[in-house]
């Protein structure tokens, strides 16, 4: 299970699941990765093995029997490195992280590592989505300030923005999230900033919920909100308080399972954190997709046996 210290109720809910069908589920705290994790590879006599070590626990490539890649956090460095040699030492611990990775290549993985990088690639998301029937906004990704002023005045101002990734790491490590939020015609004076940077531009389209739909192997697990309590929840209900929007558990449209379905199974992924918006006349309409997304407060909240059907996956 490869995930970061500060991961604990998703992670702790799959290892109980895990054990209850009679595995071993073992934790790498991929933050952790070199200073206290260590990975070590060694090719002898034509047999390529790698053992990894974390505290007490020693553990060989070859008792590996599934990996669910819930997060791999960037490498952790000592404090008192040579500033000369962090990058240097950043991009082999990687390197030599995905070369590990790339040796389990036989075993079960929830979700694969080269899917998952091609699934996090919203415009292609978005343009296989349309292609198996899902709706899909009106998107632009763009740097260039004139373009985003023209698709702005295309759709009478009734725009939202995010970033390709979510977010990123500001000066002093800590994490920088952005999230969906509305494009005003102020915002437009700024833009041309944008050539520093690109951003997703999409039609702001009308809510009656929120929703997000956990797909495991098959099965879809989906939990709504109404966020427009909520001023800072109307454009993303990541932002409101708890206590302005609840969970409620609903069924996808058989139409729309369908659809979704096929668009997982073009994206080859197991798992998939899925949102999308129900407009006020009934209509669904896909966001994005995140591999390896947020589903804790469903289960919590409303009861949604998720951490069963990934363990289950991981052991198909």
């Amino acid at each position: 299970m490869l995930t970061y210290t500060e991961d604990h109720f998703t992670i702790d809910r799959v290892a109980e699941a895990l054990e209850r069908r009679g595995a071993r589920p073992i934790r790498i705290d991929t933050d952790q990765y070199p200073k206290q994790v260590q990975f070590t590879a060694e090719l002898r006599r034509g047999r390529l093995t790698h053992v990894i070590r974390s505290r007490d626990l020693k553990i060989d490539s070859d008792e590996i029997r599934a990996v669910w890649l819930r997060h791999v956090a960037p490498p952790e460095l000592s404090e008192s490195l040579d500033p000369h040699y962090k990058n240097m030492c950043r991009n082999e611990s990687q390197l030599a992280l995905r070369m590990l990775f790339t040796t389990l290549s036989d075993v079960r993985w929830v979700n694969d590592l080269a899917r998952t990088a091609l699934a996090e690639m919203k415009l292609r998301q978005l343009h296989l989505a349309g292609s198996v029937g899902l709706q899909v906004p009106h998107t632009l990704v763009s740097n260039d300030p004139l373009l985003v002023r023209e698709f702005f005045d295309r759709l009478d101002g009734l725009v939202v923005a995010k970033l390709l990734t979510g977010g990123s790491d500001g000066p002093d490590g800590t994490p920088m999230v952005l999230f969906t939020h509305d494009v005003g015609a102020d915002d437009l004076i700024e833009a041309d900033a944008l050539r520093h940077c690109p951003m997703v531009f999409q039609e702001r389209i009308p809510k009656r919920r929120e929703l997000r739909v956990v797909f495991v192997d098959g099965d879809f697990f989906v939990g709504a909100v109404d966020a427009s309590r909520s001023e800072a929840g109307k454009t993303d209900w990541r932002l409101a308080r708890p206590e302005e929007c609840r969970w409620e558990a609903i069924d996808l449209p058989p139409t729309v399972a369908r659809n979704t379905t096929a668009f997982m199974e073009k994206l080859g992924l197991v798992f998939g954190a899925i949102d999308m918006i129900e407009t006020p006349d009934g209509e669904h309409v896909f966001l994005e997709v995140n591999p390896s997304g947020e589903w804790g407060m469903l289960e919590r909240d409303l009861g949604l046996p998720i951490s069963g059907a990934i363990a289950d996956a991981l052991l198909a």
